[in-house]
């Protein structure tokens, strides 16, 4: 079942950039394969994930040995005192949505919490790391769970965890991007915690970006996983945007425009201004992809 409020994305095949590089066949069954592998002994490592000395370098590795197994170069720009901050500050981690990568490269970052959709959980290679993580999971066909998922989202933040919103709700194609919807942002400020945005985006090694990696239309993940797998040279750059501290925003629409801003200007696009709504309501459109 569908409903009005979930978000959804025009982009499809036909944004897909052509003029990508591809390697041979052996070298993508071998990436598939080491990525599943890596997945297996992250999970066979699982009881590790709880000890607190442990759990982030591990994880990290974990998501960077994906990457690694894919062929991709993350190439992080600024936010090192982000990389370096303390444990047990809460903080909304917020990025633009184009691909499956986005989750690894994130956690690959820094390690955190989600806020996911229900589905990712059934998600082969990456739902068992992305449950394992601590996910709040969000049933987006049942609009009546809503309140208490974003109450558990906020209880999340103020209790320190790091949770990683992707706030368009949906995946699009990077050149083509949606805004953020807002209900999450509320969540934020009843925790009262920072926001910080991160901004995404996937070019070749010539330097051309390219939208092959994105999760778009109809296609399952197996298919992205295949593409994924057949690109050479794909690089993944992580914008680190300024953190947005608490009581900035007057409300969680001027929250959701500051963040969105700041990763469109990082990635150099623009949108129109939103148009007044007046006041904002306790939950509005939610997302989580």
């Amino acid at each position: 079942m569908s409903h009005a409020w979930m978000p959804t994305s025009p982009c499809g095949d036909g944004c897909l950039t052509p003029g990508a590089a591809t390697v041979a066949l052996p070298r993508r069954v071998w990436r598939i394969g080491a990525a599943c592998a890596v997945v297996l002994l992250a999970l066979a490592a699982s009881p590790l994930l709880v000890l607190r000395g442990t759990r982030e370098p591990l994880a990290r590795l974990i998501f960077r040995s994906v990457l690694r197994a894919f062929g991709v170069r993350l190439v992080v720009h600024g936010g090192e005192e982000f990389r370096l901050a303390a444990h047990g500050r809460g903080a909304l981690v917020v990025n633009n949505h184009v691909s499956w990568l986005d989750i690894v490269a994130v956690n690959a970052l820094r390690p955190m919490r989600a806020l996911a959709k229900r589905e990712i959980a059934s998600w082969p290679v990456l739902g068992g790391l992305v449950a394992r993580g601590g996910s709040i999971f969000l049933d987006r066909e049942r609009l009546s769970t809503l309140p208490g998922t974003m109450a558990e989202l906020a209880d999340a933040l103020r209790a320190g965890s790091l949770v990683n919103v992707t706030p368009e709700g949906t995946t699009w194609c990077g050149l083509a991007s949606g805004r953020f919807a807002t209900a999450a942002f509320q969540a934020a400020i009843d925790g009262g915690v920072p926001v910080r945005p991160l901004a995404l985006r996937y070019r070749l090694a010539d330097g051309r970006e390219t939208t092959q990696p994105a999760f778009i239309g109809p296609e399952s993940l197996i298919d992205s996983l295949r593409r994924v797998a057949r690109l050479r040279g794909l690089v993944l750059e992580v914008f680190v945007c300024e953190e947005i501290a608490p009581g900035r925003a007057a409300d969680r629409r001027e929250l959701a425009a500051l963040a969105e801003s700041a990763v469109r200007s990082a990635l150099g696009t623009v949108h129109p201004p939103r148009r007044s709504r007046g006041r904002s309501r306790r939950l509005p459109a939610v997302a989580a992809g």
